[in-house]
């Protein structure tokens, strides 16, 4: 597959995947945003916090104001927006169902109105809900063609859904109407996606420069460049991004996440577990929890762990009880923990189903591994590693497959390339690879 992006454009289609805290507020300041400026909604289309209760304030005064006048589309655009925001910064999914219900209420009122069309493909985007997502932004894009955020909208589903050309496309078309940060971001995953790491990381490089002093922007792409340089084992480059992220943005809960891997790859449990605690404590996302649970269960604290397990499925029904679909992330978590095999396996190949993608390949190769399935499992983890995509988890995945099958050498293979492009990549798998090739 060729793919011929602008050199400087880069990638990370997670901005409006991105959750924020379970019922918590991080933030600090009481500074509040013009509600009525174009500047706000794009504030929150972009699925950034401004810092403080921004936020907050203008959801307080939009509500408001439509008390007064319930029928003031432009508020009802910029309430449903700012909902999605509350939802990044608290965690809370309950905002998400308030998103949809004041987004569809200006739509009802204006049947072309294009915030609210775009709004409503960043939700489903959010809820994974990704075939939702793609005809919201392809209804936005009839609406506007040359808006940039919708081809940012259609390429993030179509990732999700395995259709990869028309993605890049996207991405590509994206760069084009507005270079940026968004963009430079979106186009890095692509690469990234391809194998080309080395083109990722400059594109990365290109965000970072967009987003310098801006606060959470700034350390998200810091954040997204740290995870570049560690899926291919730079351990110390990572540490430096992550570390850039926190000053830039103190507290940032993906880089006290990403640290916290940095200190279990250098032998620091003890530290591990504090930065990943604290992680949790800022916004308790189900990886975040899971992570935690993982690194107690590795230091022998089984108690400890399981209390973080059962924590996951609370999450998860907050989650799919305001409309986010976990398939995809539930399945791996309990196969990846021998929960309920069986039942994962079915969970998985829902997930497939869903999104046709490498990661739906991945998880489903792996749940049926698990099953003893072993041939079926090896036609979806080459699926999985059809882009060319270097990712250490998934060729860990394709060696254990491999070594079920009985192709040792084939096995051993797989695993050394998966170790050599990062021997720290899973704390619980990682030591499972070394060991089979012992």
């Amino acid at each position: 597959m060729k793919w011929t992006a602008g050199a400087s454009v880069a990638a990370a289609t997670a901005v409006v995947l991105l959750l924020g805290g379970i019922f918590r507020d991080s933030s600090s300041a009481t500074t509040s945003p013009s509600i009525e400026s174009p500047a706000a909604t794009a504030q929150f289309q972009a699925g950034f916090s401004a810092g403080g209760n921004s936020t907050a304030a203008a959801v307080g005064k939009l509500e408001a104001k439509l008390r007064i006048d319930p029928n003031d589309v432009r508020s009802l655009d910029a309430l449903g927006l700012a909902y999605q925001q509350r939802a990044r910064e608290t965690g809370d999914p309950a905002y998400y169902t308030k998103s949809e219900e004041a987004l569809n209420r200006a739509l009802r009122l204006a049947p072309r109105d294009l915030t609210a069309t775009s709004g409503l493909g960043s939700l489903a985007l959010s809820r994974h809900r990704f075939a939702e997502a793609l005809v919201l932004g392809r209804r936005a894009h009839a609406i506007s063609p040359t808006t940039a955020l919708n081809y940012g909208i259609k390429g993030d589903a179509l990732v999700e859904l395995g259709r990869y050309p028309a993605a890049f496309e996207a991405f590509d078309t994206m760069a084009t109407l507005r270079p940026g940060l968004s963009s430079y971001a979106r186009v890095s995953h692509g690469l990234e996606l391809l194998g080309r790491v080395p083109e990722a990381i400059e594109t990365m490089k290109l965000a970072v420069q967009a987003a310098a002093g801006q606060g959470e922007p700034e350390a998200w792409t810091r954040f997204q460049l740290g995870k570049l340089y560690w899926s291919i084992g730079r351990v110390a480059a990572a540490e430096q991004q992550d570390r850039a992220a926190l000053r830039v943005f103190p507290g940032y809960h993906y880089a006290l996440d990403a640290l916290s891997r940095i200190e279990a790859a250098k032998g620091h449990t003890r530290a591990a577990v504090a930065l990943q605690q604290q992680a949790v404590d800022r916004i308790p996302l189900p990886q975040y929890v899971a992570q935690l649970g993982d690194l107690y269960a590795v230091d022998g604290q089984k108690q400890a762990a399981a209390r973080q397990y059962a924590l996951i499925a609370v999450i998860e029904r907050l989650l799919v009880a305001n409309g986010v679909r976990t398939d995809l992330e539930t399945a791996l978590f309990d196969v990846d923990h021998g929960i309920r095999l069986p039942a994962a396996l079915g969970l998985a190949r829902t997930a497939r189903a869903e999104r046709p993608s490498i990661d739906g390949d991945d998880v489903l190769a792996w749940a049926l591994y698990r099953n003893g399935r072993c041939g079926e499992a090896l036609a979806h983890s080459k699926q999985a590693l059809r882009l060319g995509t270097r990712d250490a988890l998934k060729l860990f995945h394709r060696g254990m497959i491999e070594r079920c099958l009985g192709d040792r050498e084939a096995s051993r293979n797989t695993l050394r390339r998966a170790l050599a492009l990062n021997p720290y990549f899973s704390i619980l798998w990682a030591p499972v690879a070394r060991k089979a090739l012992q």
